[in-house]
């Protein structure tokens, strides 16, 4: 049976699940942006402009918003939780922004859950992979299988497990994203696009370059300004570990610049199709 939910954030996260999972009547959806009520509607989820209507009956409480946000939706919004709920953070933040999260939040009486979401939410939709920590780790577990969600591993009992493993794994996953744009970017104005990604291409023969290279900076061009956002968390747990983070804060840099930028490139195009 599907328990009481409510979506902090509308976004592309949530309609997806909302959709995937069919909660429709179960759900109810709070957003600061007034358009995203005409997806809910459509999809038979409650879409309110207040969050205190959103979490008044929520059992499950699921917040899904930008890493810069994360934080302060918390700390203006927990109040409104029901003693007891399940506040799962899915936000992709540093240890150290979920553990402070975790204490606003139970400090309201509601019980924090770090989540880490481990994949692009389309098109593994329900099966994203999901990684939770904390004392009520094991019980959103069993919640957020009841809505649906089918691929759930239970990391630990320490808040801020997670959310490391997912900042320390996005270290390389977005820092090879913001290094391939940079490679292009030379490579095109040096007018040696062809020869770069074909020497690449005969060293690793995993996935054809021009096809990684498209699909890297596509996801940069698309998410580049969130995927900054999260970054800058990466280097935060960094930071906290002793380790300097120099690369990844370049690539807060790059991933922020070629937001909505795309490198308009023949080869890529056709790269893409091979």
């Amino acid at each position: 049976m599907i328990p009481p939910i409510a979506l902090i954030g509308f976004g592309e996260a949530g309609s997806t699940f909302a959709r995937a999972a069919g909660w429709r009547g179960a759900a109810w959806a709070f957003d600061i942006r007034a358009e995203r009520a005409a997806v809910a509607d459509e999809l038979g989820v409650n879409f309110t402009d207040r969050a205190a209507n959103a979490l008044a009956g929520a059992e499950l409480v699921l917040s899904l918003v930008t890493a810069d946000a994360a934080l302060q939706v918390a700390d203006d919004y927990a109040r409104y939780a029901r003693p007891g709920a399940l506040w799962c953070d899915m936000n992709s933040v540093a240890p150290e922004t979920k553990r402070a999260t975790a204490k606003i939040v139970e400090a309201c009486g509601a019980r924090y859950v770090d989540v880490a979401v481990l994949a692009p939410v389309e098109p593994a939709r329900m099966a994203v992979p999901l990684l939770l920590s904390g004392p009520a780790a094991a019980a959103a577990a069993d919640a957020l299988a009841a809505a649906g969600f089918t691929n759930l591993r239970v990391v630990g009992d320490e808040i801020g497990r997670a959310s490391a493993i997912k900042m320390i794994r996005s270290v390389m996953v977005k820092g090879i994203e913001a290094l391939t744009a940079e490679m292009m970017l030379a490579a095109t104005r040096a007018g040696v696009v062809d020869e770069v990604l074909a020497s690449l291409d005969a060293s690793e023969r995993a996935q054809p370059w021009p096809r990684r290279a498209a699909y890297n900076i596509e996801r940069m061009v698309t998410h580049g300004a969130r995927r900054a956002a999260e970054m800058e968390e990466s280097a935060k747990t960094l930071a906290a570990l002793g380790v300097e983070p120099l690369m990844t804060r370049a690539t807060v840099q790059r991933q922020r610049e070629q937001a909505g930028h795309p490198i308009p490139l023949t080869t890529i195009a056709q790269g893409t199709g091979a």
